[in-house]
């Protein structure tokens, strides 16, 4: 069996370098054998490098048969996202050294619970190695987006200046579900932010199509309106 740092010698060492797929999914070959699966191939198409790794994260997952175990992983990763502010600058500085991404993913691998086939952390020293620690929580959402159109579901994202209530969220659930926006068949996934520069009111998005109630979206156009009748 090989050891991560050997495997991942041997994969700075090949010429020409094979691309992030296959070395993602690669760094499972010293693990359990794949199992089959019907289809391993990301269910709609990404782009940028998060999208790319999350992509390769998705098909890894997918050969072992360890979606919804991934996922799982990767949205505890994305609370800590949340709870520690300064993160991402930390891990995005250019200034790291070796040990510091060693430390780094170590750090990290204690939030990504049970990972049995351990693809999270194949992920984790993939970014590393690779010096792309930076774009870590991009991949998490980018791989939420691949998870959801797995699953059926249509994200409806709401962002609010200040948090709605779950009764709030709850109605405006109920009234997209019923709209034409929600195919049949599909799952309506509420995703709540906040953004207090919109100042109130709210901004809505589902699919390619987007709301703006925000009040400071009414005081643009009035502006423009004075501005253009000055």
């Amino acid at each position: 069996m090989y050891t991560s740092r050997a495997l991942s010698t041997a994969l700075r060492a090949g010429a020409p370098r094979a691309p992030i797929a296959v070395r993602v999914a690669a760094t499972r070959s010293y693990a359990a054998p794949a199992s089959p699966s019907s289809n391993t191939k990301p269910p709609v198409a990404l782009f940028g490098i998060d999208g790319t790794y999350a992509s390769a994260l998705y098909t890894a997952a997918a050969k072992m048969n360890a979606l919804d175990g991934t996922a799982r992983s990767l949205d505890t990763l994305a609370g800590v996202f949340k709870k520690e502010k300064k993160l991402q600058s930390i891990i995005s500085a250019p200034t790291l050294s070796a040990s510091d991404k060693n430390q780094i993913v170590k750090e990290l691998e204690k939030h990504i619970g049970q990972d049995k086939d351990g693809v999270v952390k194949n992920l984790l020293a993939t970014l590393a190695q690779n010096n792309r620690l930076g774009v870590l929580e991009g991949v998490l959402e980018k791989f939420g987006v691949l998870m959801g159109a797995h699953r059926g579901e249509i994200e409806l994202t709401v962002t609010s200046a200040a948090p709605l209530d779950s009764r709030t969220l709850s109605r405006l659930e109920s009234a997209v579900s019923k709209s034409q926006y929600v195919g049949q068949g599909k799952k309506l996934k509420v995703v709540p932010k906040v953004n207090p520069d919109i100042r109130g009111g709210l901004v809505v998005e589902i699919g390619d199509r987007t709301i703006d109630l925000s009040v400071s979206a009414k005081m643009a156009k009035m502006n423009k309106l004075l501005k253009d009748t000055l």
